[in-house]
């Protein structure tokens, strides 16, 4: 018959070598939850690269149009981390306190591009009045979605400054968001197209045929910011990060404008 003590001593030693057996819980934090432009998508995934090359720590990104990322987060969907293509729908989440307030960075910096498929003929001097009916020549302009997009809002802008928004706003294929649009015009579904600067050192199938002057449009602005719901403890570090010289340089190498810090 066991005594007591043996028993007990048998019963310890048995929920010891169960212990041994189930699994630990995560020693790491969960990865941090970063939602970003989709024009971002390159240089992004290379930044997170050496973020968990460095740390061991890693970032899941979600890349979609801003506009559809913000409308996400306003509906609860686990975001840490928000790096908007435009002012506005930073602006739009800290207005509702989606955002910790303090926490936005103006990160980066873009230009703002017309693009015709690589084997394209056509030449074009983005002007006040220029052709660009002539360069579409019965075809479509790619653009991202004009009302919520920031690359279609931008380039909406940019074609009223220069005159020439209704002679093309009839012939638009808009999609929905940058890469998108870009791959109207390499596809050749589109003969010209109107996309960030970074997107088409991406795409080898289209060429730049002109690059819109600044002053014709809002300046074009990367903010990043934490979430209000995050929980995630990495969140604040992996903002801290993006803002590294390793990071920035990663940013610069992918053709952005470096903001942060300036």
């Amino acid at each position: 018959m066991l005594t007591r003590r043996a028993f007990a001593t048998g019963l310890m030693a048995a929920a010891t070598g169960l212990a041994m057996l189930l699994p630990l819980p995560a020693l790491a934090a969960d990865k941090v939850n970063v939602f970003a432009a989709a024009s971002l998508k390159n240089a992004l995934d290379e930044v997170s690269a050496a973020w968990k090359a460095g740390t061991g720590k890693e970032s899941t990104n979600t890349f979609a149009a801003s506009s559809a990322l913000a409308k996400q987060i306003e509906g609860g969907a686990p975001a840490d981390i928000f790096i908007s293509a435009d002012l506005d729908w930073m602006k739009y989440l800290a207005d509702k306190k989606l955002v910790v307030d303090g926490s936005e960075v103006n990160l980066l910096g873009n230009t703002l591009v017309l693009v015709a498929p690589a084997d394209s003929k056509a030449s074009v001097t983005i002007a006040p009045g220029f052709d660009l009916a002539g360069v579409l020549n019965g075809g479509k302009l790619a653009v991202c979605d004009v009302k919520t997009v920031p690359a279609g809002k931008y380039g909406k802008a940019a074609l009223e400054k220069l005159g020439v928004w209704d002679k093309v706003e009839g012939s638009l294929a808009q999609a929905e968001n940058v890469r998108a649009a870009l791959k109207l015009v390499a596809t050749g579904e589109a003969p010209a197209g109107i996309a960030y600067q970074t997107d088409a050192n991406e795409e080898k199938k289209v060429k730049v045929l002109g690059t819109f002057p600044a002053d014709t449009h809002p300046k074009i602005v990367y903010p990043a910011a934490l979430v209000a719901s995050s929980k995630n403890a990495d969140a604040a570090e992996f903002l801290k990060f993006l803002q590294s010289p390793q990071a920035l340089d990663i940013f610069k190498a992918h053709g952005f404008i470096i903001l942060a810090g300036q």
